[in-house]
């Protein structure tokens, strides 16, 4: 079984991006039609990450993070007469951080995108994406819009990890650049559509560590489309995804060469009301304040950040809950990255929000995208 996850994802790796769609510029935006999935395109994500208390202890605080991946093999199914044919891979990942214990829990799974297995469900399914659950856990992992609320569902008994939760928007959608065009390279070619919910009001469930909690609290959701992201020069990339405590939103990245220099950098801020206004490059400025070396790949990670976007009055430090938030895939060589909840502070240390972090690319090589 380990050796045809293994050739499946290697060959998600391989699928050439020319075969696939190019964003388009002039994409007509529909929801909740564009919460599903977009075949034709190489790649497309589905990434929940959400700042979480337990509702019996709220000073009990836990970070999540669970994603569907489609990874196209090809652009469209082989015409073959079989259940096994597929366009697609299904990958999902599901992390828990406990910020009181100081652990982080992942898990993942990797299937072809076939009935049996896992897939994308088409409209007007309420399913948007699900996976069959690891090898020895019963059901599936799921991810489904049902009342104007998400739902997402997954646990792995090896690890006594598990999440049930409902996660209801509190803004509108959020287009990440004119048109939800967002841009990776001066190159037009290298570009994606990105839609971001960026509060979710969330409750539900959430096991970790042998213990279970009621939560509840906040979450973003990304949803990103795309066949040729990275231009040729770029390895990885620094994401942001900020939620301040005067109830605006801030997303930032920053796409890195190999030599670790940035290669181009975007960023948003969705007011109050929802509206977005994307900031050039000269608007903001993040600057990294430590770092951490990972035990397990011996990555080194930046950690801790302080953030300026002056025009808006946005200074704030992001600090990592938990230093160890690392998610090392046991299915796809090479595929690690850094993960997990930071807590932002204001002047003179006062809280001023919460968020999350993603950090690709450290681990060398060049991620697939």
């Amino acid at each position: 079984m380990r050796s045809s996850l293994l050739a499946l994802a290697l060959a998600a790796a391989a699928a050439r991006p020319e075969a696939f769609r190019p964003a388009d510029p002039a994409h007509r935006w529909e929801f909740p039609r564009d919460h599903h999935a977009h075949p034709g395109y190489r790649t497309e994500w589905w990434y929940l990450t959400g700042s979480l208390e337990d509702a019996a202890d709220p000073s009990r605080r836990f970070g999540f993070q669970l994603t569907f991946f489609r990874l196209g093999l090809a652009p469209r199914a082989p015409a073959l007469d079989s259940a096994w044919a597929a366009a697609d891979a299904v990958m999902a990942h599901l992390a828990v951080t406990d910020v009181a214990a100081g652990t982080h829990h992942f898990s993942e799974v990797v299937w072809r995108a076939t009935p049996l297995l896992g897939g994308f469900p088409p409209p007007p399914d309420a399913l948007l994406a699900w996976a069959r659950a690891p090898a020895g856990t019963g059901g599936r992992w799921t991810l489904s819009l049902e009342g104007g609320a998400f739902r997402l569902a997954a646990r792995d008994d090896a690890r006594g990890l598990a999440l049930e939760l409902s996660a209801r928007p509190a803004k509108p959608v959020a287009l990440q650049g004119p048109n939800g065009l967002s841009r990776k390279s001066a190159d037009a070619r290298h570009a994606s559509l990105y839609a971001s919910i960026t509060r979710l009001a969330t409750e539900g469930t959430l096991a970790a560590g042998g213990r279970s909690y009621r939560v509840r609290g906040e979450s973003w959701m990304d949803q990103e489309v795309g066949s040729s992201q990275l231009a040729p020069d770029q390895v990885g990339w620094d994401w942001w995804s900020l939620r301040l405590a005067d109830g605006r939103d801030l997303m930032m990245y920053v796409l890195r060469r190999a030599d670790g220099a940035p290669s181009w950098r975007t960023a948003t801020l969705v007011e109050r009301d929802g509206r977005v206004r994307v900031l050039g490059p000269e608007e903001w400025s993040v600057r990294s304040a430590g770092t951490w070396t990972s035990p397990a790949t011996r990555a080194v990670y930046p950690a801790g950040w302080d953030i300026a976007v002056p025009g808006a009055g946005v200074r704030v430090t992001a600090t990592p809950l938990v230093a160890a938030a690392e998610n090392v895939s046991a299915l796809v060589p090479g595929l690690s990255y850094w993960e997990g909840p930071v807590g932002l502070t204001g002047a003179g240390g006062v809280r001023d929000g919460d968020g999350y972090v993603e950090l690709t690319g450290y681990t060398g090589g060049r991620l697939p995208l």
